[in-house]
């Protein structure tokens, strides 16, 4: 399976990681802080483990954000395993999707992992759930965890942490940032290992050997003034692959030791959940014809360019162009989103829930100079019950010239640009879709 958000375009991921990223000082206010330790085994990783040694296949998955779609610390560990453990045939479950977190991870992890019949599930989430509510955090990890392990009870699970510039201090201090500190809650809880990949990072950056963001040197002036240091990242966040991911390979490396130790094979067994309301019940709802109006239609793969570019993650697309075209439904839930993609084509679009006033919700922003997945949120933590969602394209465009002029960018094609498309792959729920 191949990664949907092309490395190339990292600088979207990175920016709504920076809109939404709480510091780690301010972090300290409003949730505990773990203690930074660079491996926790726990339970370990002991059926996996045992199925390698022994040379039986086995599958790794890798559910994350853009830092684990970059040909980095993914291909990389990859890579490692195949070389420890020659005699398995070891293949991968690439379930990477750049800009997002373990709230779209929870719901699209059935179909881009659990159906795949993962061996091992690496889960990097700790980056984009940076400025996420830790009780939220709670809810998508918990809900990744129960949905996997009642999957298949002997799905050994790895969280994984990543890190970005202003975090270091942080790790120096010896502390988790807060999304980590919240995910090791759910570790803690069900016995899952974690590597900080990052930890390393902040020490050699806090000894002077290692500069986190920076271009790479072109000049002999420039190489001089880098010296012998160890440059990061070009972003401060996606680090380059010949040296932050390989820190990142290390790190993994060195924790693979303890957790080979840990743990004894078999099934593992649910345990109470640590969250009541955990997601465990998130789920993909295909669309329906029942549910849309006269003008949807159902995008071909084999002749619709976004259909084909996009079927890994969607493997059904619906598209709509005109305005009042409408998708109707009633779900019995607290939640329901919709798995979109937003481009330059888009237009906005109206939300109406239950008796509640309407909201205007565009599917375009200041990156949409290219299509990319997306959610729209439709309703969240609604009471309990049976609740009609209706959603309808806007007739008007938002001023598409003033939302790119954000990024100094521009409108170089008008035809491109102009429209109130509207293009869905599913129904995001917690609960069950009624009739």
């Amino acid at each position: 399976m191949k990664p949907t958000t092309h490395p190339s375009r990292r600088a979207a991921a990175l920016a709504l990681l920076l809109g939404t990223f709480c510091s780690a000082a301010n972090a300290a206010a409003d949730y505990p802080l773990r203690d930074a330790v660079e491996c926790r085994s726990r339970n370990g990783l002991p059926n996996v483990l045992a199925k390698l040694e022994s040379g039986q296949p086995v599958r790794i998955a890798y559910l994350g954000g853009s830092i684990t779609a970059q040909a980095g610390w993914r291909p990389k560990t990859l890579h490692w395993f195949q070389e420890q453990f020659p005699r398995s045939e070891i293949t991968e479950i690439n379930a990477a999707i750049g800009g997002t977190g373990s709230d779209l991870g929870v719901f699209r992890l059935k179909q881009d992992v659990l159906d795949h019949k993962p061996d091992l599930l690496f889960v990097e989430f700790a980056v984009n759930d940076g400025g996420a509510d830790p009780h939220r955090i709670h809810q998508a990890m918990e809900g990744i965890v129960r949905q996997t392990l009642r999957a298949d009870p002997e799905t050994d699970i790895c969280f994984v942490y990543t890190l970005v510039a202003g975090w270091t201090q942080t790790l120096r201090d010896g502390q988790f940032p807060r999304a980590a500190s919240a995910m090791e809650a759910i570790a803690d809880h069900y016995g899952i290992p974690s590597i900080h990949m990052g930890l390393q990072v902040a020490i050699l950056e806090g000894e002077g050997r290692l500069v986190f963001t920076g271009a790479l040197p072109k000049t002999d002036e420039e190489k001089e003034a880098l010296g012998d240091k160890i440059l990061f990242s070009p972003d401060g966040v996606h680090p380059y692959p010949d040296s932050g991911h390989e820190l990142y390979l290390q790190a993994v490396i060195r924790g693979m030791k303890p957790i080979r130790e840990a743990g004894k094979p078999g099934p593992r067994v649910l345990p109470e959940p640590f969250v009541k309301d955990n997601w465990e019940a998130a789920k993909m709802v295909p669309l329906t014809r029942s549910m849309l109006s006269d003008g949807w239609q159902k995008l071909d793969p084999k002749d619709n360019d976004l259909a084909r570019r996009f079927q890994n993650r969607m493997p059904e697309m619906w598209g709509a162009r005109r305005p009042g075209e409408t998708i109707k439904l009633r779900f019995r839930g607290a939640t329901l989103r919709m798995y979109d993609l937003l481009g330059p084509d888009c237009g906005q679009v109206i939300v109406r829930v239950d008796d509640r006033a309407p909201a205007i919700k565009p599917r375009f922003d200041a990156y949409c100079t290219y299509h990319r997945l997306a959610t729209l949120s439709v309703a969240e933590d609604l009471p309990e019950g049976i609740h009609t969602v209706e959603v309808e394209i806007h007739p008007d465009q938002p001023d598409k010239a003033a939302i790119l002029a954000q990024r100094k960018e521009s409108i170089d094609n008008p035809a491109r640009y102009d429209g109130t498309a509207w293009y869905v792959g599913s129904i995001l729920v917690l609960g069950e879709v009624v009739p």
